[in-house]
């Protein structure tokens, strides 16, 4: 995609002793500057990062309301009460309601699960899936990955008579005085409440669930192995929801990926077969960009009822058919989201180049991509941006925005204009009525404080590294730094003033771009650019020297290793 501004490059400076780091843990001097960029400082925290186990999981007792909701649930269990669980239909909702169904059904519990739709019901619990409870004879409602801020919906289910357990990870919302409203739930169970001491609350609702199962099998004297091997659904949660992978986030999901190898669930593993990745060798990568939108794309575009269902199936045709259409529809849902893409794109070159916020109106587009165009926009423009599409109840709209840009505090300055909105500094979303578009456009941009500076995004670098200080044996330490992801990035290296030996397109669709660069001392290397061929060929010219943002790589073809470079970002001499 075509980027319209020029990054700024950006060199980490900050300090530490890493001979001394590198020689205490046996690595190379530039992984323990990595590590330190990377803001893991101290011992302690070193050996968690590079071999940190399920065993250096924080205590789920520390969090607030853990063992009273145990307590509860413990007791619904012994008296035979009916439970239900009620998620959400995105890939956090989707995996904290199989980890809470699994737990509780291994308990022995009589749940069942409501996962509400998208476009019907729009987020979390609301009345009409109380009434539904209460009418189906539900005794206690346990809610996860939301209901922290539904406290006229709980109200309502207590004033019917039925329990309700909270666990959930979204802000708490306060009052006018700035203290916390929490819901009248019988537990609360969310790591961002002031009076928690949870050590570490950054976590997804996954990974609150999962420690909820973790506690109620220690109660019902369950091995801790059964708990161990839902860990995988704790990890996709955690990268699909675009958690930073530092901490106990971070033990999770890389222990998660290696359970993945030789998952036990057979939906799961026909998910992955459907997507053609080999298990062995699933990434963060894999998670939070191919098997995660097939699981997000059924409450997309349908329900995220088929995903649950795929998860629980037990019969291996039926769970592939799934697998397939979950995979199909993940493809309807790129289809809509590119054509979508190229239509906002259209519209802020021709209108709307000049704003500093961008507020793109796509009629006829389904509501549930507007947010994935608005990302895809915010990245080709880095300004905030809002998408808005047509609905049953007037418009609905999902924006992402820049550092420089509180998206939340500035849609408060409107807030009259909305019939509803919510969010946080680089996300929200929100409905209005239609006749207020044009007004939402213009007085955005008349409030924004953005300067032309804002604009300009930084490519932060971690070592201005030469070429030939590569090795193999680097490269392969490098992977103890992964899963990579939000918080852990994948490190990005710099060299200036490289030659430019040879350059030729590669690629059925010419995509690719394989590069021959000399470094001052004379040694070749080669590199990849994946980009436009052609149009990086025409923007070549006869230039012949250029600067890199790299990632080192190990080329293998036909039994053959070899050292290589990924180009991130260059810059034309």
């Amino acid at each position: 995609m075509k980027k319209n501004y020029q990054a700024t490059w950006m060199l980490h400076t900050k300090k530490a002793d890493f001979f001394q780091i590198a020689e205490r843990f046996h690595i190379n001097p530039v992984t323990a500057r990595l590590i330190r960029n990377r803001d893991v400082v101290g011992d302690e925290a070193i050996g968690r990062y590079l071999y940190g186990t399920l065993q250096d999981l924080h205590d789920p007792h520390k969090m607030k309301d853990m063992d009273r909701a145990t307590a509860l649930l413990k007791d619904k269990i012994g008296q035979g009460r009916r439970i239900r669980v009620v998620g959400d239909y995105d890939i956090d909702g989707i995996c904290s309601t199989y980890i809470l169904l699994q737990g509780l059904k291994r308990c022995g519990a009589n749940v069942d699960y409501q996962i509400p739709e998208r476009v019907r019901d729009g987020y979390g619990i609301n009345e009409s899936i109380i009434q539904k409870a209460y009418q189906d004879g539900i005794d206690t409602v346990v809610t996860c990955d939301n209901g922290i801020a539904a406290a006229a919906q709980i109200r309502m289910a207590k004033g019917l008579g039925l329990t309700v357990i909270v666990t959930d990870h979204h802000e708490v919302p306060r009052g006018e005085d700035g203290a916390e409203l929490p819901p009248p739930a019988d537990a609360v169970v969310n790591p961002k409440q002031e009076s928690c001491s949870y050590p570490f609350p950054e976590i997804c609702g996954g990974v609150v669930a999962y420690k909820l199962v973790q506690v109620l099998y220690q109660a019902f004297h369950i091995p801790r192995e059964e708990w161990e091997a839902m860990l995988e659904f704790a990890a996709i949660a955690t990268v699909g929801d675009v958690m930073k992978l530092q901490d106990e986030n971070r033990i999770i999901v890389r222990w998660g990926l290696k359970h993945m190898e030789h998952t036990q669930s057979l939906g799961l593993r026909k998910l992955v077969e459907a997507c053609g990745i080999d298990a062995g060798a699933l990434t963060s990568y894999h998670i939070g960009f191919v098997v995660g939108p097939c699981l997000n794309a059924s409450g997309r575009l349908q329900t995220a009822k088929l995903a649950l269902e795929l998860l629980q199936c037990q019969e291996e045709e039926a769970a592939a058919r799934m697998a397939k259409e979950l995979r199909d529809l993940n493809e309807e849902r790129k289809t809509m989201t590119q054509k979508g893409v190229e239509e906002a794109l259209r519209q802020v070159e021709e209108q709307y180049g000049e704003d500093s916020v961008l507020v793109i109106f796509l009629p006829d587009c389904h509501e549930s991509v507007a947010g994935i165009i608005a990302g895809r926009v915010r990245e080709a423009w880095n300004r905030p941006t809002f998408v808005l599409t047509r609905g049953e109840g007037g418009v609905k709209g999902s924006g992402r925005s820049i550092e420089a840009y509180h998206m939340y505090q500035e849609m408060c300055k409107v807030q009259e204009l909305f019939t509803k909105f919510g969010g946080h500094p680089m996300a929200a979303g929100f409905s209005m009525e239609e006749c207020h578009v044009e007004e939402f456009r213009r007085r955005l941009n008349q409030l924004a404080r953005l300067k032309p500076e804002d604009f300009i995004p930084k490519i932060w670098i971690d070592v201005a590294m030469p070429l030939e200080y590569i090795s193999e044996s680097l490269v392969e330490e490098l992977k103890a730094l992964e899963p990579f992801g939000q918080g852990n990035e994948k490190p990005q290296f710099a060299q200036k003033g490289l030659g430019i030996r040879e350059a030729r397109v590669l690629g059925k669709n010419r995509n690719a771009v394989k590069l021959t660069l000399a470094a001052a001392n004379g040694q070749l290397m080669e590199a990849m650019l994946f980009t436009e061929g052609d149009r990086f060929l025409e923007e070549l010219g006869g230039r012949k020297e250029m600067d890199i943002i790299y990632y080192p790589d190990i080329n293998e073809y036909r039994g053959k290793r070899k050292v290589q470079v990924v180009v991130r970002e260059y810059k034309l001499h």
